[in-house]
């Protein structure tokens, strides 16, 4: 590599190629613009424009206040001027960064100076001494003298060349434009991320709801983002494995118009992209929030729902099922006349109600996956507290070779003081057949059985079956 670099410059020599002994230093004092993407696997796209004078020829610019979590393989920069007057001979990502221990580290056996004061009377003295370590403590050498952790101060000449203060990009440039011109460095950094949180509040009847979202970003890529052009990409974007308070709203109350300020949303390739409509500043080890939506009225319907298992259709039980738990879910139809209708990301639904006093009370949480419009949201908010259910089997006996009958009875009692619906879903092996039952059912998919019924209050409902199995 070193015999191709060393080709490639006396080749430009031989061409006229002239190199510039100063070397050009660029922070954000020089950015003009910042534009930063975020997706929700912990991953930021950076693109950071900034005006720099560079001299013409071959010279290094150091492109300083980067990212420290930055994948250095990623890395491009390019003139916005001319994009044929820049070309990069070579990049390196500096992240030997400045601290006390490591400035120490390069002084082991070189003089520095140490002051120390006198406690009593305030006089300092300062002394020549030789590092010799500073390994878990350090050792000087003053005078004939080997001294342990001395007390006072440390001074040193100079900070050594290979030591920085912040992570620095370095790049050799072959520039061929006079004077200041913009340019763009674009790179990607582990670090940011974002996620999605809802919070739904339900009406007294539980059959309509209001719903916020918020965005949370999580900056702990090691530099901030100031007056930053803020994206958001929501989706599953495949990554190879190698050895998150501002208020914006884009729904206003009963409708899914865009806010002038709030979050754009558009398809993008097979994800979907939102703008904020103005600038932001994401500090380093920041979270912040900022709205994503408002909508009010939106019907739901709650569901009670009694699951039963696959695996109890293979064996044969001789005692009750007893006291199983039946799941309470909310399903929201994401359409717009539901006052919804926009591709939702991923994120948890905090769920509250108010109760006879007016005071909100959280009664459920769940998460849910990325949503187009026009689907289906479904929240499990816990499991029913007056409605229980019983399951017994009747009846298994093996008929021939792969083929078998059972018979469930099941049993919701409801202690409820008003009537409840419930939802049975029973997913049956195999292919199979329902032989004889007490109620009407439904054969919702392949392998599942759906009974629903009413159960009246203070009152019991049982279900009986019996269904012949092939597998």
């Amino acid at each position: 590599m070193k015999r191709i670099m060393l080709f490639l410059v006396v080749s430009l020599i031989i061409a006229g190629v002239s190199f510039a002994d100063e070397v050009a230093k660029s922070t954000l004092d020089d950015q003009k613009e910042l534009y930063i993407t975020i997706y929700n696997n912990n991953l930021g796209l950076v693109k950071d424009i900034r005006e720099i004078s560079l001299a013409k020829g071959i010279s290094e610019l150091q492109f300083m206040d980067v990212a420290e979590r930055i994948n250095p393989t990623t890395v491009h920069i390019k003139s916005l001027v001319d994009p044929n007057s820049l070309s990069v001979l070579e990049q390196n990502y500096e992240y030997d960064l400045l601290n006390p221990t490591k400035l120490l580290d390069k002084y082991v056996g070189q003089q520095v100076k140490l002051i120390d004061k006198n406690y009593y009377t305030g006089e300092e003295k300062i002394y020549d001494a030789t590092l010799l370590s500073n390994n878990e403590g350090t050792i000087y050498k003053i005078g004939d003298e080997i001294h342990i952790n001395p007390s006072g101060r440390v001074i040193l000449p100079k900070i050594p060349e290979n030591l920085i203060a912040k992570p620095t990009l370095v790049w050799m440039l072959n520039n061929t434009l006079k004077g200041k011109q913009k340019v763009e460095a674009s790179y990607l950094t582990d670090g940011i991320g974002w996620k999605a949180d809802y919070v739904a509040t339900l009406n007294k009847d539980d059959t309509k709801a209001d719903l916020t979202g918020w965005v949370t970003i999580d900056n702990k890529s090691g530099t901030a983002y100031k007056d930053a052009t803020i994206q958001l990409i929501a989706g599953d974007v495949n990554r190879v494995e190698e050895p998150m308070v501002g208020v914006d709203r884009l729904y206003k109350a009963g409708t899914a118009r865009e806010a002038e300020l709030g979050f754009e949303e558009k398809a993008f390739f097979e994800y979907h992209i939102y703008t904020l409509g103005r600038k932001s500043t994401i500090k380093e080890n920041q979270t912040k929030q900022i709205s994503l939506l408002e909508a009010s009225d939106i019907p739901i319907k709650k569901n009670l729902i009694f699951y039963g298992a696959e695996y109890y259709y293979r064996n044969s039980y001789g005692e009750p099922i007893s006291n199983q738990k039946v799941g309470v879910y909310i399903d929201i139809d994401n359409k717009k006349e539901n006052n919804l209708g926009m591709p939702l990301p991923k994120g948890i639904v905090r769920v509250y109600k108010a109760d006879d006093a007016g005071r909100l009370q959280f009664v459920g949480e769940d998460q849910i996956d990325h949503t187009p419009k026009d689907e289906k949201i479904k929240i499990k908010m816990g499991e029913a507290f007056d409605v229980v259910g019983t399951r017994t089997q009747t009846d298994w006996k093996k008929i021939a070779r792969n083929v078998y009958e059972t018979a469930w009875e099941i049993s919701i009692r409801n202690h409820k003081e008003e009537d409840a619906e419930v939802q049975i879903i029973e997913p049956i092996p195999g292919d199979w057949t329902v032989l004889s039952s007490s109620h009407p059912y439904e054969k919702i998919e392949a392998h599942t059985l759906k009974y629903t019924v009413k159960v009246p209050k203070d009152g019991e409902e049982k279900i009986s079956y019996r269904v012949r199995m092939t597998w």
